[in-house]
């Protein structure tokens, strides 16, 4: 099934501390992956960032919520344990806990109101670093759109430029003018420029990069091979700014030769990763508890 969100996990959290024992965060969530029946994919599931799984991190904030709301209080180092408020509140056999539920709550509505917790977030079951996240994801995605539309509507000699760059950045072609001199000089065979794939050149990469504007298919890659094959080569990198066909991405997986293509999407992801074409405007630091400093807990 798949992962409840955080406030689907407020009213299970708290009825496994029911009991009035102390219980940490890590028995919870396991105990709450059963009660779900969520299997290893499931639990598996990461965030848009792939640094915590998601149902872990709506645990804990599911366990956070219920905290500020005084039905849970900390005991130690990821542990906790019911508050009489929260067995109040098991008593009165509550259908489910949301946010709403909790507004009811002083301690609670002082949180929201220190954090400026906009609802719409909650409403959709999002926890605070899925909505961040999600923000931007959707400011990725614009930015890697308008990359696109501009690199399609560059020069080639510019196009070739960017190509350079970019692969500079990632740690290919030695120094900036060995790079210059490699790329976009050949033309020799389907082979626009070759260029070192570490900085003492100890192999080289030959590659072929083109502003397309249609799908491209397993013959263009198949004669981009056979161009590889004259030149005694074993690797090489097919850049395009449109998108390759299923049948050429399942070609490159079957021959003895190392192709990796990249189509505009990718392009454009690689140039904001590397910061190519593109300038920072703001950046966030989204931190945690250093739980070894509290180590004595």
């Amino acid at each position: 099934m798949a992962v409840p969100d955080f406030q689907a996990l407020m009213l299970p959290l708290l009825n496994i501390a029911g009991d009035g024992q102390e219980h940490s965060l890590d028995g919870a969530i396991e105990a709450l992956g059963v009660q779900f029946d969520l299997g290893e994919e499931d639990r598996k599931e990461l965030l848009p960032s792939g640094r915590q799984a998601k149902f872990d991190n709506r645990a804990g904030w599911a366990r956070t919520y219920l905290k500020k709301a005084g039905l849970l209080e900390s005991t130690g180092r990821g542990k906790f344990r019911i508050t009489e408020r929260g067995l109040d509140v098991l008593k009165g056999n509550p259908a489910s806990i949301d946010v709403k539920f909790l507004s009811r709550f002083p301690e609670f509505l002082e949180f929201r109101k220190a954090t400026k917790r906009e609802p719409e977030g909650e409403e959709t079951g999002q926890t605070p670093e899925e909505a961040l996240e999600l923000g931007y994801q959707n400011l990725r995605r614009n930015l890697a759109e308008d990359l696109l539309e501009r690199i399609k509507g560059c020069s080639p000699r510019f196009f070739e430029k960017l190509v350079v760059d970019l692969l500079v950045e990632m740690g290919y072609g030695g120094s900036r003018k060995d790079a210059g001199q490699a790329v976009g000089q050949s033309g020799d065979g389907g082979i626009d420029g070759i260029i070192k794939e570490d900085k003492l050149g100890l192999d080289v990469v030959y590659i072929q990069a083109k502003r397309w504007e249609a799908t491209v298919g397993r013959p263009t890659v198949q004669a981009f091979a056979g161009s590889l094959e004259g030149q005694r080569a074993r690797k090489g990198v097919l850049i395009t700014t449109s998108q390759f066909s299923p049948d050429a991405k399942d070609y490159v997986t079957r021959i003895e030769k190392k192709i990796v293509l990249i189509d505009g999407e990718q392009l454009a992801q690689l140039m904001i990763d590397h910061g190519i074409g593109v300038t920072q405007v703001a950046s966030y630091s989204v931190r945690k508890v250093d739980l070894d400093y509290f180590g004595e807990e």
